[in-house]
């Protein structure tokens, strides 16, 4: 195992700038009253690894309902993510879903955008359909192409765009969370991480 840091940050901008998702939905008000039902700040996000994997991607639940956020996260048929449900790739953003009616538009998902260090979370943005993060990428617009038996989440075959990165690279991104007590990188994750510079730099320069 190798311990080499590497700018999570600054990797993910790079590739979040090169998705080129330049579209911003209208915004949808959250009924009033709901967002108490599940409180949000910066201590509620933690090491992705800690959370339950699911094929390339992690899972939680705040409401304590992770036994059904897990079903959901397998069922090759999809399903209805219950409320509280958490669904992260990267550890720079997090999607959380709400009670049913929260926000029709975004199938009561809210999404958020993080700055992550060795010291924890800070939420840089947090929103609905209106909500565009640092690199022009709107969440909603992407996750809303999954086909509706899917509830929002992209994977291959669910009808969203594919990111132009591979498995290797996400891999080598969530390993690289400085949040993690065992902030520790493999050879083919820091392979990978090099790769993903040199996507970075290309992407820059077009």
């Amino acid at each position: 195992m190798m311990t080499k840091n590497y700018s999570l940050s600054s990797l993910w901008r790079g590739v979040a700038a090169g998705m080129a998702l330049l579209l911003a939905g209208s915004a949808f008000a959250a009924q009033a009253g709901d967002e108490k039902k599940i409180s949000i700040d910066n201590k509620t996000f933690h090491c992705i690894t800690d959370m339950t994997p699911v094929r390339h991607f992690y899972v939680d639940n705040l409401l304590g309902k992770l036994k059904e956020t897990v079903a959901v996260a397998k069922s090759e048929n999809g399903g209805i993510y219950p409320p509280g449900s958490v669904v992260q790739l990267v550890p720079g953003e997090v999607m959380v879903k709400h009670d049913a009616g929260y926000n029709a538009a975004t199938r009561d998902w809210e999404y958020f955008e993080l700055d992550v260090s060795k010291e924890g979370s800070s939420i840089h943005k947090r929103g609905f359909t209106d909500v565009v993060n640092r690199f022009g990428g709107n969440c909603f617009t992407c996750h809303i192409k999954a086909r509706p038996e899917f509830d929002s989440i992209c994977e291959a075959g669910h009808g969203c765009e594919t990111i132009p990165i591979s498995r290797a690279m996400i891999h080598a991104i969530q390993n690289n969370d400085p949040r993690c007590k065992s902030h520790q990188l493999t050879e083919e994750d820091i392979k990978a991480l090099k790769q993903l510079e040199a996507f970075q730099k290309a992407s820059a320069a077009k």
